[in-house]
């Protein structure tokens, strides 16, 4: 089971969440000797002791609170289809965490790698102790910062390897072959501030050893999203995005954002048009329901308010408009299918 959900904080700098330690310090209070006024009452007794002592406080020691801040926004959730309780969580600016006893404890397993913006984690389904990480966040904000490529481990996160993509920046999603472990795929968003870098839908099928360029739109548009039908994983619908971030606007969508189709395991695409607004695109996110694979949904971002939900019912060929949606996309342009029904989805949002 994979999600991903955001929170609207901004991420701290070059450290990776930790742990929030309360300290109490305490120090004892003087008792200044004058002589006192008239007031009727009886001088204070300087034998007495002073209101607050070291002894006081001894029984007060620092203490874990945490982690209760992840440097921002969470971006993925990847949950072990064999183990439930096993979960990673990938932070926007606070590295990978890991519990494995149902939420109950966290413990960051990122921290000495490259880069501490993660866009996505993935599960292998067939074998679970092996994980992927896109990192990146992929989002689009001016206080988002950027990866180093894409991790594997093969132990459950104990060790990792940057297996390449180290110009992405910025990952949008992982999908593994649910027939072979060592075919994958990702999603590249490239760089948010420039053009050029890993750009596009990459493809592996030697485990991350060398990738191949898949589908290339130009040195502006990636691509965010990539769902494989779990029948028939030839069949690759990705969702291309046009973007560019800049400090006095930000470039959101354009004529080469797109759904594509390929039914060859990305050797050949057709770009998907029946259905969806005629208006530019921006970001579009993917969903595939694994009820009924012939059953599709794209949160659709377009011009002119023209965006909403849309639905596939032939595996991504055709598309209608189910409802009108127009949530922050530059944060919220995910979409998630029920494991268990076919009609209902997830949005994550603030509204």
């Amino acid at each position: 089971m994979q999600w991903g959900v955001t929170f609207g904080l901004l991420p701290m700098k070059r450290f990776a969440a930790r742990t929030i330690v309360l300290l109490v310090a305490a120090a004892a209070v003087p008792v200044f000797s004058q002589t006192p006024r008239s007031t009727g009452r009886a001088a204070p007794d300087p034998a007495s002791k002073p209101p607050f002592t070291a002894e006081t406080f001894s029984g007060l020691k620092a203490r874990s609170i945490g982690p209760a801040v992840t440097s921002g926004r969470v971006m993925t959730i990847a949950v072990d289809p064999s183990n439930r309780a096993v979960i990673y969580i990938g932070a926007a600016s606070g590295g990978v965490w890991k519990t494995v006893n149902g939420g109950a404890s966290w413990q960051p397993i990122f921290d000495s790698q490259g880069s501490f913006s993660i866009g996505w984690v993935t599960i292998d389904p067939s074998r679970p102790n092996v994980v992927w990480v896109g990192t990146g966040e992929r989002n689009s904000q001016r206080s988002v910062a950027y990866g180093d490529g894409v991790y594997k481990s093969e132990d459950g996160g104990r060790s990792w390897t940057n297996v390449g993509l180290n110009h992405s920046e910025h990952i949008g999603r992982i999908v593994i072959s649910p027939t072979d472990s060592d075919t994958v795929y990702v999603a590249a968003q490239g760089p948010l501030w420039a053009p050029g870098g890993d750009r596009g839908l990459y493809k592996t099928t030697d485990g991350g050893k060398t990738w191949d360029q898949v589908l290339k739109i130009s040195e502006n548009t990636g691509v965010t999203d990539v769902v494989l039908d779990p029948r028939n994983p030839e069949v690759v619908v990705a969702s291309a995005y046009q973007r560019r971030r800049h400090f006095f606007t930000m470039i959101d969508g354009g004529p080469e954002a797109a759904i594509h189709r390929s039914t060859d395991g990305g050797k050949t695409w057709k770009k998907v048009n029946t259905g969806l607004p005629n208006d530019e695109l921006g970001r579009i996110g993917l969903a595939i329901s694994p009820v009924n694979p012939d059953i599709l949904y794209a949160n659709v971002e377009a011009a002119n308010r023209r965006g909403g939900i849309f639905r596939s019912t032939d595996n991504g060929v055709t598309w209608e408009k189910r409802m009108d949606y127009n949530g922050g996309a530059m944060y919220y342009g995910d979409i998630f299918a029920d494991p268990t029904d076919a009609d209902r989805i997830y949005i994550p949002d603030v509204g």
